[in-house]
Parts: C-alpha cells; structure tokens; sequence
C-alpha cells in the first residue's frame, strides 16, 4: 500500500545498515561479522563495576563457513 512519506532526516547509516522508504519485499544483509568479546566487554551505564581477576576468552573456531550468505537476490 502506498504512502506519502514527508521530511526525512538521516544522519548515518552503518556500512552493512539498509533503508528503506515504500513497498518492499525483502531486505536481506550483505555482510556478516563475528564478535568475540570476554567478561564484562559490553556492560553499559553510569555506574559499572565489575571485578574480573581471571578472563580468557577462546577464539577457537574449528569451522570454515559459520552461517554464509547464500541465495541473495
């Protein structure tokens, strides 16, 4: 169903980030990532206290291919 869209404003887009304004029928991603991250890597706000005396984190990754993007159109 059609709209009418007004002012848009838009300040950044990542780089595997996607917009869109109308009908669509699918947006699918064309890049993927994988983080690694170990104890108390992505606590956030004003306050934080965190106590790691011992933090390792295993990067071990025994596969070639995780979860590909495949069958994009």
């Amino acid at each position: 169903m059609p709209g009418i869209v007004g002012v848009v404003q838009i300040l950044q887009i990542g780089s595997s980030g996607v917009f869109n304004v109308g009908d669509i029928y699918k947006v699918t991603p064309y890049s993927n990532a994988k983080t690694f991250s170990g104890a108390g890597s992505f606590n956030t706000g004003d306050y934080v206290a965190v106590n790691n005396p011992y933090s390792a984190t295993n990067t071990y990754d025994a596969d070639v291919i995780d979860e590909p993007i495949a069958f994009t159109l």
